[in-house]
């Protein structure tokens, strides 16, 4: 730092000119000459650090002043005149599930589908095994999945940074490859995350063969006759015993209030 004259400031000077300054920018300048000279000895220790401090405690008074407001007048009206609090462009804000209790019921019944084998399934938390379940259901169909990590999260009922720890997790131990696929200038697309594991093949295989048999059974019932079992009418002419008597089952309420009487009178 100079002064007007073309000269180096005295501290003295720097001090003034600290205490008169209003900009955060001014002060980190003043910042770096002290250490500057600090460092080629043109200051001792006790001169810097007493410089260090005043800057300082003058960037906690300027820190309420050097505004947008302050600084650039005409940029701040400009943001208020097209009804923006700011100049700078409004943060992304995160999405949040609409129904946070169908999220978890639903990321909850994807978890517990059985999406791997047990000894797999057991290093996921309940949120990653419910994306796993979706990639594996789209690499039992297309053999490979290519959703983005906002689907899988959406469909999952889980947030995108759970959906991208389970896809890194799963490749890291192995069970799964990850194809980016990148382009120049353009969006890139979104990921192939094709399933290498060869005992979760095994279990999505055999997922599949368990559920196409369940389907062949409905429909060999179906051209039965339906998938009901066929109930056999009431045997009425069956008979109950009663006092030596055979009754029928509408006559044995009437013969409980008959029987005591006729019993009684035998007794006579």
């Amino acid at each position: 730092m100079v002064n007007p004259d073309g000269e180096a400031m005295t501290d003295i000077e720097i001090l003034t000119a600290i205490g008169g300054t209003k900009s955060l920018a001014t002060l980190d300048g003043f910042a770096r000459t002290v250490w500057q000279r600090w460092g080629a000895k043109e200051v001792t220790d006790e001169q810097a650090q007493a410089l260090a401090e005043a800057i300082e405690a003058r960037k906690r008074e300027v820190r309420g002043i050097d505004t947008v407001t302050q600084r650039a007048p005409h940029v701040a009206a400009l943001a208020k005149a097209q009804g923006r609090p700011s100049h700078f462009p409004p943060k992304r804000k995160a999405v949040r599930s609409p129904d946070r209790r169908a999220s978890i019921e639903r990321r909850r019944t994807l978890a517990a589908s059985g999406p791997m084998p047990p000894q797999l399934a057991s290093q996921f938390t309940t949120g990653e095994l419910a994306v796993l379940r979706l990639v594996a259901d789209e690499v039992r169909d297309k053999r490979h999945c290519t959703l983005t990590l906002g689907e899988l999260a959406a469909r999952a009922g889980v947030g995108i940074t759970t959906a991208r720890n389970a896809i890194h997790e799963a490749a890291g131990h192995g069970y799964l490859t990850i194809e980016e696929r990148r382009r120049d200038k353009r969006p890139n697309l979104s990921n192939v995350v094709r399933i290498v594991s060869r005992e979760w093949l095994t279990w999505i295989a055999r997922g599949r063969k368990n559920s196409s048999a369940g389907r062949g059974n409905l429909n060999t019932s179906a051209s039965q006759g339906g998938g009901s079992k066929k109930m056999e009418s009431t045997d009425r002419g069956s008979k109950r015993t009663y006092c030596g008597d055979r009754v029928s089952r509408g006559q044995h309420s009437k013969n409980l209030s008959q029987k005591p009487k006729e019993a009684a009178f035998g007794r006579g």
